[in-house]
């Protein structure tokens, strides 16, 4: 068969040579995060790692994770065993630096494997559409910003995701699928969000017969509980034999966080904390109470117990119910016509629920929406409509991650380039919908993708020069605000659209 070029491999090496370059670039306190983590699964005993907390960057990933660290610490001791120092706090020297950005380059090979994988698992024209999803994914500003810059792993996480999900795609692999996601979860938590779409598609198409969903596959039920029982048995079996599982679950849930992370996430509470702020001002005009005390919360966005000056408040269990119910809805459909396609859709739709109605959802999340979504956005010329808002919002919301001068031209033309270069080319290869696509929707795309430039320059450029320091939050509100519309469309039309699709 001929083979398609650009390949995945081609673009991985062009690539790397483009992310080396970015070593001595900003990096996040995820930087010190990590490498406290590395000193920390060096120098203690197993049953200490989840009480350790000389930083306050303490461990709070699950243990595949921590084991993962362990693994990296055996090489770094060789680098240079000053950064495993537990109270060596802030520790960059640049053997440092240099070893902890490639181990993020290294593990990314996870991420080719699987996109390989999946292009590999399509045929025909849909083969080339793959090629395509693949590469733009291996590309995503949202990975360059986040784990070459900021500095995290996601691209190692990703791949795993990426690799359960095409295991899924034949009914040989269903079992694999399942495992590969089990080991995911206990890498990193935040993937439970899309785990009620797991359940719904392997309890369906693996352990409920196909020709009846009374007919129960007992025999695929007990190799797939015991599997997963297995895996986490693997991952959590050394804590809770010294009882440790209550310590470990309050470092994975710290519900004492408030309801939106530092920069507002553009999701719902977004908008919600937007019209809280306008409603400061209108609210005398209506003689409704403003509490002045929660007035500094609304407008500075700090992390921590976050409160409304006029309108109510959120509380964690309203935030669940409303994730659960927008999961539920999509769920149903997937169990009444199960395909891969569907279950991809109902993986993006359990992503965008917990996005978007999340407890203290952190901005780097939106990933969990826009990589599965990319994995079907060729799909027809509808899927690509909902897409194109997600793509642009998604990774403009990044933006405020890297706020220093020196990386403002690296984020914004390398994102640009993305978004023209990977819009064009998926409107050209997305097929034509056997349903008419919706012309208001489609509208607003264009008019959403058409304000984004004026925003990102006023808000990087103009409201410095104008303002100076004066109100800095202003900026972030704006942003966030502006990609929380283009993430609430993009999930409201790709809601309709499959609902509306014939797989």
């Amino acid at each position: 068969m001929t083979e398609i070029y650009p390949t995945i491999a081609q673009c991985a090496i062009v690539a790397t040579a483009f992310k080396i370059l970015l070593f001595p670039a900003y990096k996040s306190t995820d930087f010190e995060v990590h490498r406290n983590w590395l000193a920390i699964t060096n120098s203690l005993p197993l049953w200490e790692w989840y009480y350790e907390k000389t930083s306050e960057w303490t461990l709070d990933y699950p243990p595949f994770f921590a084991y993962f660290e362990w693994i990296l610490s055996q090489v770094a001791k060789l680098v240079d065993p000053a950064m495993l120092r537990i109270y060596n706090l802030e520790y960059d020297s640049w053997e440092t630096v240099y070893f902890q950005r490639f181990t993020v380059i290294v593990t990314e090979l996870m991420l080719i494997y699987a996109l390989q994988l999946f292009v590999d698992s399509s045929h025909g024209v849909t083969k080339r559409a793959a090629q395509a999803a693949a590469i733009s994914i291996f590309l995503s500003p949202g990975l360059l910003i986040i784990d070459h810059i900021h500095f995290q792993y996601n691209g190692a996480m990703y791949g795993i995701l990426i690799l359960s999900l095409v295991l899924a795609r034949q009914k040989s692999s269903l079992l694999a699928s399942g495992f590969v996601f089990a080991a995911l979860l206990c890498m990193k938590h935040i993937y439970l969000y899309l785990a009620p779409a797991y359940f719904v598609y392997l309890l369906r198409t693996y352990c409920l017969s196909p020709k009846t969903i009374f007919r129960i596959q007992f025999l695929n039920c007990v190799k797939l509980a015991s599997g997963i029982i297995g895996i986490f048995g693997v991952a959590f079996g050394p804590f809770a034999i010294k009882g440790q599982i209550p310590q470990i679950l309050s470092r994975l849930f710290p519900f004492s966080r408030g309801l939106c992370h530092a920069y507002w996430a553009p999701n719902v509470w977004a908008v919600y904390s937007f019209l809280d702020r306008v409603m400061i001002f209108v609210a005398p005009r209506l003689g409704l109470p403003v509490k002045m005390e929660a007035v500094n919360s609304v407008t500075r966005g700090l992390v921590g117990d976050t409160a409304f000056a006029v309108l109510p408040e959120i509380t964690p269990r309203v935030c669940f119910a409303l994730t659960l119910l927008f999961q539920v809805i999509p769920l149903v459909r997937l169990f009444v016509r199960p395909s891969w396609d569907a279950f991809i859709g109902a993986v993006t739709l359990c992503g965008y629920s917990s996005f978007l109605f999340g407890w203290h959802v952190h901005e780097k999340a939106i990933l969990l929406v826009i990589i599965p979504f990319s994995l079907i956005a060729l799909k027809d010329r509808r899927h690509l409509s909902a897409f194109r808002p997600l793509a642009v919002s998604g990774h403009v919301s990044l933006f405020p991650l890297l706020f220093t001068p020196a990386e403002f031209p690296i984020k914004t033309v390398y994102t640009i380039f993305w978004l023209v270069l990977f819009l064009m080319v998926f409107d050209r290869m997305a097929p034509a919908s056997k349903r008419s696509r919706f012309f208001l929707f489609d509208r607003f795309t264009i008019l959403y993708i058409t304000v984004s430039i004026p925003l990102i320059v006023y808000c990087s450029l103009l409201h410095p020069i104008i303002f100076g320091k004066s109100y800095e939050f202003l900026p972030l509100m704006f942003m966030s605000s502006y990609s929380a519309i283009g993430v609430i469309g993009s999930w409201v039309g790709f809601m309709v659209v499959y609902f509306t699709s014939v797989d």
